[in-house]
Parts: structure tokens; sequence; C-alpha cells
């Protein structure tokens, strides 16, 4: 056993129900323990609820150790704090939809805004961790090569497919601004820009590939908003990795609009990696 371990992060409801469980598929998948967190107002509160966890993790991996621990406060503070040694930080959200659904997304958004470790989101009732199957990695810049990184990891411990997949959009043309080119020179144009994207997510992950020479990995550069193509992706995907992108706000550090927009409507799981933490991205 590692002595790095899966946090997760529960209160009873039935999305936190479908965190555990991923929280203990991803540590058997990882060779660890698995800490359950609860965070109440009162603690006198937590002991059937994280019972009822442990046991239940328990049940579906017989032998996997199992720690819980009641916190009092909100849940973010908790999960950072719990989660700054981890793995792997597990959370469920409904995403958009309700007041409650606005809740429960503020929670897996603010970790990822300030997470300094890979979090995980679980997604609705997507199917459980598994060998095999479909990882996707969207990559949108130089600054994605820890969550690369984590990508072929992850890939090679799920023994999956890792299907990297980088999205651009012409710089002459946007909603706003015709392109004033002749037609024959926006085309050349075009095809040489296409071509360079293309070669893009190939030189980015060329070292990547002869480290994890067992890993399948497929490049695709497609000519679409980021945001729009991985979202489209991720309808095939286990799971999807994103770097996080984070912009400083006065409020506190913001994420990026792509990043953002799979924690609200992505089809599969998110896997968020911070960015400039490669120390922290291996399980």
């Amino acid at each position: 056993m590692t002595t790095r371990h899966v946090t997760v992060g529960v209160d009873g409801s039935l999305i936190a129900v479908r965190a555990l469980d991923r929280a203990a598929d991803e540590a058997v998948l990882r060779g660890t323990a698995l800490e359950i967190v609860y965070a109440v107002p009162d603690i006198d509160e937590a002991g059937p609820i994280l019972a009822s966890a442990a046991l239940r993790a328990r049940d579906r991996h017989p032998g996997l150790p199992v720690t819980t621990s009641a916190v009092q406060g909100g849940p973010v503070q908790a999960l950072l704090r719990h989660g700054r040694d981890a793995a792997l930080t597990v959370v469920g959200t409904r995403g958009l939809g309700g007041i409650t659904g606005r809740l429960f997304g503020s929670v897996s958004l603010r970790l990822a805004a300030h997470s300094h470790t890979p979090l995980l989101v679980v997604r609705g009732d997507h199917a459980p961790a598994r060998r095999g199957g479909v990882l996707l990695l969207g990559l949108e810049s130089e600054a994605d090569t820890d969550a690369a990184a984590y990508a072929f990891e992850e890939a090679e411990r799920r023994g999956a497919g890792l299907r990297i997949l980088r999205a651009w959009t012409y710089r002459h043309l946007t909603p706003e601004q015709p392109d004033p080119l002749p037609t024959h020179r926006l085309q050349d144009d075009l095809v040489r820009q296409a071509r360079t994207e293309q070669a893009v997510p190939r030189f980015a992950v060329a070292g990547l590939r002869e480290q994890h020479p067992g890993v399948g990995a497929e490049t695709h550069a497609v000519r679409s908003g980021p945001a729009h193509a991985l979202l489209e992706a991720t309808r095939d995907a286990d799971v999807v990795v994103i770097g996080a992108h984070r912009r400083p706000n006065r409020l506190g550090p913001q994420l990026g609009p792509v990043t953002h927009a799979l924690l609200h409507r992505s089809h599969c799981p998110v896997l968020v990696v911070p960015t400039g933490q490669a120390a922290v991205t291996t399980g």
C-alpha cells in the first residue's frame, strides 16, 4: 500500500453515495486507503452517516482500508485540508438545475478553483470506475503539461485508451468580424493553420508516449470552440482530464471557461489537475 490516500466528501445524499462508490473504486485502482470526510455544523450528527458510508465501502471492496473524519465547518475547507496530501479527492455534483444543484455545484467549483491536488468530480449516475475504456484529455495550451502527464498515468493505471483533443479556431474568423481575405487566400491560410494545429498535440505528448509505451494514445485537433468540442467528446468517454486554468480575481482564483463548462455539463466524470503541480500528480 502507498501512504497516500483517496479522500471523498459525503453528506448522506444520493449524489454523495455515488461519489463514495467511485472513490472506493479509485482507491482500489491505486492500491491505497480511502478517507471519508463529512463536514457538519454539529459533530454529533456525523456518526451515523460516516458509519454507513464506511460499511458500504467495505462491503463493495472487502479489505479496503477505510478511515472516517468528522469535521466541524464547511465542506470546501474540510476537503481542501484533508485532501492536501491525497492522491485524489472525490466529490459529487448535480451540476446546474435548481437551487440544490447550484449549491452542490458550488462545492465542486470552489474545490476545483483552490485544490493543489487532483480532483475528481462525479456527475450523475455515470458507470463506476473500471479497467479499460476511454480516457479523454483536453489539451488547451503548453500549460497543460501536468494534466497530460497525469492523463498518461491514469490511462496506464486503468489499461484505458487515451484520446487527446485540441480544439482551435481560425484567428481571422469571428462572429463580429467577417474575414476580409479573398476566398482562395482564406482557404490556403486555413489549410496551413490546420496543419500546424494538427501537429501541436502530437508534439506536446511525444515524450510521454516514450515514457508510457503501453498506452494507446491518439491525437485529434478539431476546428471548434474548446468547450463545445470537449463536451461533445465526453459523450463517449469514461473520464475527461483537464488542467485547472485559474485566473486571479479579487474574490480568489477563478476557473477558466472550459473547466467551468465541463464541471457543469460534462457527460462523464471530470478529473481536474492543477497546473504547475507535477510533484503531486502521481497516485
